[in-house]
């Protein structure tokens, strides 16, 4: 019996550990990343920035901040020192030479070495308006700092400090961000410098703005993190921390981040020539919704819609009419409106590029070349709106005249019949309004008031049609169901 117990014993223990691979394998552990050796190693390179500017200074009245209790507002003071938007960083007792401009704090943000000899990357509205601009390592030397040059449409700017042999940091690939994936951030919120917060990438490609697709992340970024270096785990700068989105002025769980890959391009021209110069085609744009996309035979929304076209300018020249929809730009997919200003201003002035449009159900190419973004831009012009009541009424309760050639010169446009009044009909649900210009019904450019009655009463009552309508200096596309 006891030989049995023991062979029963040994069977158990054997089989035991065989068990614990399958499960394993079945539910993989995760590990939380230890980041301690990659912020030992990055944290050098991160600066702290802080401004100031010349104001003119006057017998202080009280030195509170405005909905805050004086002794909590004393303790930021003299604990953070942190500037306060809005409220001057003044004592209590009245500074010298009252009347006189004096330096004072700005602002605190942050920013990261990219060369040794002393090349910092950071936002443009970190050093934007700064007097001075000081530069501090984390060694606690002080520098002051030139401005190179910023761009405040992608927010980057470039900043030099007389120093060398500065440890920097190595640039990543931000192309190849997965979503998911750990990434960490370092900055001065509050002016608190040296200050390292982690998370994940939540979202890529997010759009805020013309020029640039953000990576969303939920690393917990403050005021001061600006300008401050998005890490992966790599140690690689994928980002440059600049936007929250917020209801309170702090953090509430998402932050944005400008891609290093955008950040340099722009980093690379004004550090040379201090400026940024991109291209331009000179077109204004408007959203492709899922309703005009149908209208237009596109399917699904995609493409860049043009509303305007600057007369004189490159888009016009190449062909580009309102109305056309851009559907590639020099061979690459346009998904939405923001794909293309990113796209043309990437694109050198005097660059000839391919540019494919969606015409009266149809494709066609046309080649435009780029012109420079600081070049003039021609300003739209206001139309007058006619009384409610002038002109011919069709069945559809639309009340309608024909253009003179003076109004179509102002216009840039070569017909239409413009809209004296509407009543309740198809037309009037739709949005279209006295002082519209229409211009184009589907595929067929509108000529006169009788073509026009003509047309639309040969309409399908049951399928939507897109009305191509002028209004101001913008063509816009409007879907009637005429029944």
């Amino acid at each position: 019996m006891k030989k049995y117990l023991i062979a029963l014993l040994a069977v158990i223990s054997l089989g035991q550990p065989s068990l614990i691979p399958i499960a394993s394998a079945q539910s993989p552990r995760v590990m939380i990343p230890d980041f301690a050796d990659l912020v030992e190693k990055a944290s050098p390179a991160v600066v702290n920035i802080r401004t100031t500017e010349k104001v003119q200074v006057q017998q202080a009245q009280g030195g509170g901040i405005p909905g805050m209790p004086e002794e909590q507002a004393e303790f930021f003071r003299r604990f953070f020192g942190v500037p306060i938007p809005g409220v001057p960083n003044t004592p209590k007792q009245a500074q010298p030479n009252p009347g006189k401009p004096q330096e004072a704090d700005r602002g605190v943000g942050s920013g990261f070495i990219i060369e040794s000899n002393g090349l910092i990357l950071t936002n443009a509205h970190v050093v934007e308006g700064a007097n001075t601009i000081y530069v501090t390592l984390t060694d606690k030397r002080e520098f002051k700092a030139k401005l190179l040059g910023m761009d405040k449409r992608t927010d980057i700017a470039v900043v030099k400090i007389e120093a060398r042999d500065l440890p920097k940091l190595p640039l990543g690939d931000s192309s190849r961000v997965r979503v998911g994936e750990w990434v960490l951030a370092i900055g001065s919120p509050f002016g608190l410098e040296n200050t390292v917060t982690a998370g994940i990438v939540s979202a890529k490609s997010r759009d805020t703005g013309d020029y640039l697709p953000f990576i969303q992340t939920d690393v917990a970024v403050n005021p001061g993190n600006s300008g401050g270096p998005l890490l992966n785990t790599a140690g690689q700068v994928i980002g440059i921390n600049s936007q929250i989105f917020s209801r309170s002025g702090g953090y509430m769980g998402i932050s944005f981040a400008i891609p290093i890959d955008e950040a340099m391009r722009v980093a690379d021209q004004l550090k040379t020539s201090g400026k940024m110069t991109r291209g331009r085609i000179g077109v204004a744009l408007g959203e492709m919704t899922k309703e005009v996309a149908e209208s237009l035979g596109l399917g699904k929304p995609r493409g860049a819609y043009v509303r305007n076209v600057d007369p004189g300018g490159p888009a016009s020249a190449g062909g580009i009419e309102s109305g056309d929809v851009i559907l590639s730009f020099n061979g690459r997919e346009i998904a939405k409106s923001t794909d293309l200003p990113r796209l043309v201003g990437e694109t050198k002035p005097g660059t000839t590029a391919i540019v494919q449009v969606w015409r009266k159900g149809a494709t066609r190419d046309l080649t435009v070349t780029v012109g420079d973004s600081e070049s003039t831009q021609s300003a739209g012009k206001k139309t007058e709106t006619p009384s409610a009541n002038s002109g011919n009424t069709n069945s559809f309760g639309v009340s309608i005249t024909d253009l003179s050639d003076a109004k179509k010169k102002e216009l840039n446009i070569k017909s239409g019949i413009e809209v004296t009044g509407v009543g309740d009909g198809a037309f009037a649900k739709a949005g279209i309004r006295p002082g519209d210009v229409i211009i184009r019904i589907g595929d067929t450019d509108i000529t006169g008031v009788k073509q026009f009655e003509a047309l639309v009463k040969a309409l399908d009552a049951n399928k939507a049609v897109p009305v191509f309508v002028r209004r101001a200096d913008s063509t816009l596309v409007i879907p009637v169901r005429p029944k």
